[in-house]
């Protein structure tokens, strides 16, 4: 909105001792509110961290014309108002007095309402929410969800001093990054207070547990891992393992198909099957091998290392919880290569490069003939071009 429209919205607004201010510092305090808007007049309450995005706030003077006072300096000022360097747009609140009535969320109880930010639900396992909790006392129960909001837990205590506790120290606060997939960036933890008190969990599974009862019937399909977090002897966490690998393909300058994928991974074992998808705006991929021994080796290989020279097409790759994927046996998005006539309906790509497809004379690393068309160098090496830059004039593989 440009200024003389901030201008003429704030004085057509009617007004009012309460003022609004948009635009703040996350997590801005009420000390930094007060510090911006006590020279106007004296204030009588405030109330911040409003809105979706946490970044609104409303504060109330004494008097009308405090208010009125601090909305016309800044309309007519050619320095705005500023929070740690940000621009804070001011108007006239709808409201005429701020009522700091407790929501729901607000009032103690034994059971908190995790929201993890910044991650996917596969990425943080029930074992990591068990053993972050546990540091404050018994967790009785943990149920685990996802929502409009993201990937969500309530998380039962014995009492409200223990969920207080937790509550007091987490919020706000990350997980560790050494228990999270090296490839997540950070997890941070917003808590509230849930209104249920007793969580019913009706079977142990990765997605709820119940602490309090070990006769509780196992879901074996739904579990992920063992009932204890698994740590190695540095303390980190071990990634249960599995012969399906779920890679993540991040800065996608150029398309990856199924058969650039099957070039990829086929370098270290026989690629059983191979599911391209879409999620939260990412490609993705799921690839089957047939056992867990090949896709240790391929993860360890392959993990932070890009498809493309140039930082292109990185691959980061975890492990699913899948162990045989039902696809379409052969499709743009899904490939299965167990069928024997398979061979037969892949047809081989031309000499040409494109930016979709590699070529066909591209070689497996164990293979000991050379491409003459990449400066004989074989797949998944560097380039001899220090920029680069391919004969072809497509990026090549390295590793």
């Amino acid at each position: 909105m440009s200024s003389s429209g901030q201008t003429q919205f704030r004085y057509t607004q009617t007004p009012s001792k309460v003022v609004h201010l948009r635009n703040l510092p996350w997590e801005c305090v009420e000390e930094e509110l007060i510090d911006l808007c006590k020279r106007f007049g004296k204030i009588v309450n405030t109330k911040s961290n409003v809105g979706a995005n946490r970044n609104q706030a409303f504060v109330e003077f004494a008097d009308l014309n405090q208010a009125i006072s601090m909305v016309s300096y800044y309309a007519s000022s050619s320095e705005p108002a500023q929070i740690r360097g940000k621009t804070v747009y001011i108007q006239y609140s709808n409201r005429h007095e701020i009522v700091n009535n407790q929501s729901p969320g607000d009032v103690p109880g034994n059971v908190l309402l995790v929201t993890f930010e910044g991650v996917e639900s596969h990425e943080v396992s029930i074992d990591v929410i068990h053993l972050v909790f546990s540091a404050f006392g018994f967790v009785h129960k943990i149920a685990t969800f996802e929502k409009a909001a993201g990937f969500q837990a309530l998380v039962q205590f014995s009492d409200v001093e223990t969920a207080s506790a937790a509550r007091n120290a987490l919020d706000g606060r990350s997980i560790p990054r050494y228990l999270l997939p090296e490839h997540v960036g950070s997890c941070n933890l917003r808590m509230s207070y849930s209104a249920h008190t007793d969580l019913n969990i009706k079977f142990q599974s990765h997605r709820s547990r119940d602490y309090t009862n070990p006769y509780l019937p196992v879901n074996h399909t739904a579990m992920d891992g063992s009932m204890q977090p698994a740590l190695g002897a540095d303390g980190k966490k071990v990634e249960s393992q599995s012969n399906v690998l779920l890679g993540l393909i991040e800065n996608m300058q150029y398309a990856v198909t199924v058969d650039v994928l099957q070039t990829v991974f086929s370098a270290y074992g026989t690629v059983q099957k191979i599911a391209i998808f879409e999620k939260n705006g990412s490609t993705q991929a799921l690839i089957q091998y047939s056992d867990i021994p090949t896709a240790a080796i391929a993860k360890e290989a392959l993990e932070g290392h890009c498809i493309y020279d140039g930082g292109y097409c990185k691959l980061r790759l975890s492990y699913s919880r899948h162990t045989d994927l039902n696809v379409k046996a052969f499709s743009d998005k899904s490939r299965d290569y167990t069928l024997p006539d398979l061979s037969l309906l892949v047809a081989q790509k031309g000499p040409g490069v494109s930016a979709s497809a590699p070529p066909t004379g591209w070689q497996n690393p164990q293979v000991q003939t050379q491409y003459s068309g990449y400066g004989g160098s074989p797949y998944m090496y560097p380039s001899s071009d220090p920029n680069g830059a391919s004969p072809s004039g497509h990026p090549p593989y390295y590793g």
